[in-house]
């Protein structure tokens, strides 16, 4: 290897490095997070709002208060799923409207943890933030492109901790993998792909939408529901076709409809695609582009595939990513083993001297074939690993200790905007957008813009 090649190299591995610890945000922490500029002292309680608390929801309950967090309130539109979390905390007050809740309690409050449908993630948070109250929010953060953009200005100003909902993120294995790229395990990466199974076997998605209604359960208060869009009425369950039985709606098949979700993308991309925006420091994309099975606007097509391209930054050059779901994958890698099965969701760097690929929710991806792997020198451990796990990071520095979460809103606001990107080059298959992230605009199809945000009712604005 010449001088020359060795400069190089070098040079990546600097990128590479001072990429992923400044992404990891567990280096430089502002004063507002370690009790400065009006926060309040380190602190042994923690008083905790739950806005959600079914499915995912009651996961996160149960991992907050494992890491010490106190319930005073507890929130739900479900009064089913409401009753029985309170059978759990006796104690928390419970509320059907979280505006209610933060009206009434905004002094017992201090942090909020968001678990609702993915179109409540924005102004329940919002809520939250803007009375200085600490926040995680499961992912997508956001729904909307702007709801992102504008989330992480408001924490930001607010000077609270935050976290997204991505656990996988302070698992290690985003450091690990940076580690071997920096290493130079598989030369200049200048693509990259994830992809997942969503939503085949998880949701409906790719049909007409009913056009017939049900009375709303007596247990469901569906105008809070509903949240920041338009009153529309309650369908329960699919009358016939392949998905005959399911629910429409509530719980879960929110999401894949354009109106309350983010499809496939607001489920396992903030997963899958974590490694790649982390260890790489993507940043913001320059352009985007979609193909995927006919789109009604209204529930998302049936697979998807997107290309996203990111600029040179530093010495690392410019970069495209790709997105599968539906039960699409990228080309299955020549490296791989024959008797090894691509995973069903997972990310894969691809770079000049060889590839890496790895499962979902952000875990290690490993050189292929493992032969490779095992014959490359593991590189030392110099990057930050999360200190206490994904929940305890937040709540320690929502508590006032000097940690700063992983994937708080200053990261993982700029990912979930870029990622939701893709969904709006759903609307225009085969045609690159390009992105200006400065003007949160696309500039040759103003008309794509509209569908960066939407209008909320009355009430509910951000």
């Amino acid at each position: 290897m010449n001088e020359s090649s060795v400069g190089k190299r070098s040079s990546r591995r600097e990128f590479l490095g001072g990429a992923a610890v400044a992404a990891a945000g567990l280096i430089v922490v502002p004063r507002r997070i370690l009790g400065g500029e009006g926060q309040a002292a380190p602190s042994s309680t923690l008083n905790v709002a739950k806005i959600g608390v079914g499915g995912m929801g009651g996961g996160d309950l149960n991992a907050v208060v494992g890491c010490g967090a106190n319930i005073v309130a507890l929130c739900d539109v479900d009064e089913n799923t409401l009753n029985g979390a309170a059978k759990r905390f006796p104690k928390a007050k419970t509320y059907f409207d979280f505006r209610k809740m933060f009206d009434e309690m905004e002094k017992e409050i201090d942090a909020a943890v968001v678990s609702t449908a993915d179109v409540s993630h924005a102004v329940a948070s919002m809520w939250a933030v803007k009375r200085n109250k600490h926040c995680y929010t499961q992912k997508p953060l956001t729904r909307t492109v702007k709801e992102a953009r504008l989330l992480t200005e408001a924490a930001r100003k607010h000077g609270v901790a935050t976290q997204m909902g991505n656990q996988g993120h302070s698992g290690g294995g985003l450091p690990a993998t940076a580690e071997y790229l920096r290493a130079g395990a598989i030369g200049t990466v200048t693509e990259a792909h994830t992809w997942s199974d969503r939503p085949k076997g998880w949701w409906p998605q790719g049909v007409a939408a009913p056009t017939y209604s049900d009375p709303v359960p007596k247990h469901l208060h569906w105008d809070l529901w509903l949240g920041p869009m338009p009153e529309r009425p309650f369908i329960a369950s699919w009358r016939d076709g392949q998905f005959k039985g399911k629910h429409v709606y509530h719980p879960h098949n929110w999401r894949g409809w354009w109106d309350f979700g983010a499809g496939a993308m607001g489920d396992m991309a903030c997963h899958n695609m974590d490694p790649a925006f982390w260890c790489l420091d993507l940043g913001a994309p320059t352009s985007v582009k979609a193909t995927c099975s006919e789109f009604n606007h209204v529930i998302f097509p049936t697979w998807s595939v997107i290309e996203w391209e990111f600029p040179a930054k530093g010495d690392r050059p410019a970069v495209k990513l790709f997105w599968h779901d539906g039960g699409k994958q990228p080309p299955r890698p020549e490296e791989l083993e024959k008797d090894r099965r691509m995973d069903s969701n997972g990310c894969m760097f691809v770079g000049d001297k060889g590839k890496m690929m790895g499962g979902g929710w952000a875990g290690f991806c490993r050189i292929v074939p493992e032969a490779k792997m095992k014959e490359f020198p593991a590189p030392p451990k110099t990057l930050p690993r999360s200190p206490h796990g994904h929940y305890k990071d937040w709540v320690e520095a929502a508590k006032g200790a000097k940690v700063v979460p992983g994937s708080n809103f200053e990261y993982s606001g700029p990912m979930t905007e870029a990622i939701l990107l893709g969904n709006v080059a759903l609307w225009y298959p085969g045609e690159k957008l390009l992105w200006d992230a400065e003007k949160l605009a696309f500039t040759n199809k103003p008309e794509a813009n509209k569908l960066l945000h939407y209008e909320c009712r009355k009430g509910w604005e951000l």
